[in-house]
């Protein structure tokens, strides 16, 4: 049984955010919990000195290591959290400690890969590891990133990207995605996609661009559209037209429209191909039902129609979604 454990150093300091300290580990520890082998990482955190560091929550952590003992170990991933200040005209500007971006610059050099959360992408920049690449930030602070650091090309739309064996995450939460995609080249999609399932996460694409899911359901004020959201999702396999959602809420058409769009954001029709959509998706990664039966149990109808819903929604095809995110037991 194999034992090998990929050492990952996270870089702290006086201000970081809590959430991009803590999140990757939490992600990173359930590994071991979904593989066979007693694989997985082992994760430290390295400051410039031993004594308590606090965050941006008040929140103290205390480091494993300094940073000069770091640089003697083999780093499988360097990673480096951001941290801002906010000024009084309530302006984001993001934290680029010298010290700190010059021992980037030094354990980067010994690491196998190096990512960076959130505004890290900033210090990532400083020490000069972005040069020529494409990166991501938080969105607050991508236009600062591209007109201080100008060989940088600069996309403030993707979660994550990944320019060789450097990796820039976008704002804070999405530190869990970053990770899980750290995990998925690590030890494979299946086991990325279990990580994810116990996070109560949805697994993103490559690249991180948008998600293979439709959106979490928002959260209504109301009785009657909470009652009418329970009731499609009763009621997928049938009909479901707006006449028949009208007659289900004792209202007219237009105004059964107008109710989803002020309470839900879209259109009753809308609302319901996203509904058909995620359940279709949870039985193409959990089941071996072919697609017709798929089509069928959701309420698509036809495989044309499934197929159609996918590439609108997801861009891609419910095999091509199947063949990705499966989970294969054992």
């Amino acid at each position: 049984m194999s034992t090998v454990r990929r050492l990952v150093v996270i870089v702290l300091f006086e201000g970081v955010d809590l959430l991009d300290v803590t999140g990757p580990p939490e992600v990173f520890s359930l590994v071991r919990r979904e593989t066979e082998e007693a694989t997985g990482y082992q994760v430290v955190l390295a400051a410039e000195a031993m004594g308590p560091v606090t965050t941006s929550a008040g929140v103290r952590v205390l480091p494993d290591l300094t940073f000069e003992e770091a640089a003697a170990r083999s780093i499988d991933t360097l990673l480096v959290p951001g941290a801002v200040e906010v000024d009084s005209l309530r302006r984001v500007h993001p934290l680029t400690d010298p010290t700190v971006v010059r021992w980037v610059k030094v354990l980067a050099a010994g690491s196998r890969r190096v990512a960076s959360v959130c505004v890290g992408a900033h210090i990532l920049a400083a020490a000069g590891l972005l040069d020529g690449k494409r990166a991501t930030t938080h969105w607050s602070t991508a236009r600062q990133l591209a007109s201080d650091y100008p060989a940088i090309e600069v996309d403030a739309d993707p979660i994550f990207i990944r320019e060789g064996d450097v990796w820039t995450g976008a704002g804070i939460s999405a530190c869990l995605d970053l990770s899980l995609a750290l995990v998925a080249e690590d030890f494979g999609e299946t086991v990325a996609l279990r990580v994810a399932r116990q996070l109560v996460m949805y697994l993103k694409r490559p690249g991180g661009q948008s998600q293979f899911s439709v959106p979490l359901e928002p959260v209504s004020t109301t009785r009657r559209i909470e009652d009418l959201r329970h009731h499609i999702a009763r009621s997928l396999e049938q009909p479901l037209t707006v006449a028949d959602l009208a007659v289900f809420a004792h209202v007219s058409e237009r105004q059964l429209t107008r109710i989803f769009k002020t309470e839900l954001g879209m259109t009753p029709s809308a609302y319901v191909e996203s509904a058909r959509v995620e359940r279709a998706r949870n039985q193409l990664e959990s089941t071996d039902a072919t697609l017709e039966r798929v089509a069928s149990t959701c309420g698509f109808g036809t495989t044309d129609t499934l197929v159609r819903a996918f590439r609108r929604r997801l861009d891609t095809t419910p095999t091509e979604y199947r063949l990705r995110f499966r989970a294969h037991s054992g």
